[in-house]
């Protein structure tokens, strides 16, 4: 599944701030413990370069070719508004490190000055924060973590920018950064067991509180993190494609190859030893 690369993991507030000291990981080794467990993490990161961009959502606007606001793709490069998860897996291309990872991630575009922004890379971050051991999540399932709409701050611990680790640089707004500028998404971890999707794109999922889902969100799954990695840019004038700097969002489609992301997590999220086995 290629090379090993070390990852570091920094708390910031009730939030996680994650990063790759080689600059992209294709996997890692599981720290030990995990929420109840003792501290620390049970993690794997996949390494993703950007893909493409369009203006089109194949969750909100299926179908609906420019409808959206300008979108940044990750993961699978075949994503546009008439994709499937059934379509996307019989692609088969992805930009990730890990060939079997060809899901699809996007968010929303970074404007500065009125010029696209490319990002440096995604990393996903799949995270064990429950209790007791997950299931991965199922075949075609669909979500948004963030609100497109949103014209002032969001819960920083569902998104906010930052400089890399610097955590005075942890903010609602884009911080003014040296080297290199991230948002980070933090997605829910809890499923209701039923639908692969929703009419708002959420409520069939949920965010864990101290390690437990709610009853209405029973089936326990890894929570997704992004965190986009941009060059520094003009902090005053930078602006996502969904308006302001406050509409931090991200979009995920499982189109893993679904054996490999089953193993995955089995192996990294819920073993209970340590080692590259």
């Amino acid at each position: 599944m290629g090379r090993w690369f070390t990852v570091v993991v920094a708390l910031v507030g009730a939030a996680v701030t994650i990063t790759t000291a080689a600059g992209a990981a294709t996997r890692t080794e599981a720290n030990r413990g995990g929420p109840g467990h003792g501290g620390g993490l049970r993690y794997f990161a996949i390494g993703c370069g950007f893909s493409h961009s369009n203006m089109d959502d194949a969750i909100v606007f299926p179908g609906q070719v420019g409808r959206s606001h300008d979108h940044t793709y990750f993961g699978n490069r075949t994503t546009n508004a008439a994709s499937t998860p059934e379509s996307l897996r019989a692609a088969g291309r992805t930009s990730c490190r890990l060939r079997a990872d060809t899901a699809a991630y996007w968010v929303p575009t970074l404007f500065n000055s009125g010029n696209a922004v490319q990002p440096v890379g995604v990393t996903a971050y799949y995270i064990r924060r429950t209790n007791d051991p997950v299931q991965a999540f199922p075949a075609g399932l669909k979500m948004i973590a963030g609100t497109a709409t949103a014209r002032a701050a969001q819960d920083q611990r569902i998104t906010f920018w930052s400089c890399g680790l610097r955590r005075s640089s942890v903010s609602s707004t884009i911080p003014s950064c040296q080297f290199s500028l991230r948002l980070q998404v933090n997605f829910p971890n809890c499923w209701n067991g039923t639908q692969l999707d929703s009419a708002d794109h959420k409520s069939h999922m949920a965010y864990s509180t101290d390690g437990v889902c709610p009853a209405s969100h029973p089936v326990e799954t890894p929570a997704l993190t992004l965190v986009v990695r941009y060059p520094a840019v003009a902090a005053a004038t930078a602006e996502l494609a969904s308006g302001t700097q406050f509409s931090g969002h991200a979009d995920f489609v499982n189109a893993w190859n679904q054996n490999t992301l089953e193993r995955l997590v089995t192996r990294y999220l819920n073993r209970t030893g340590r080692g590259r086995g």
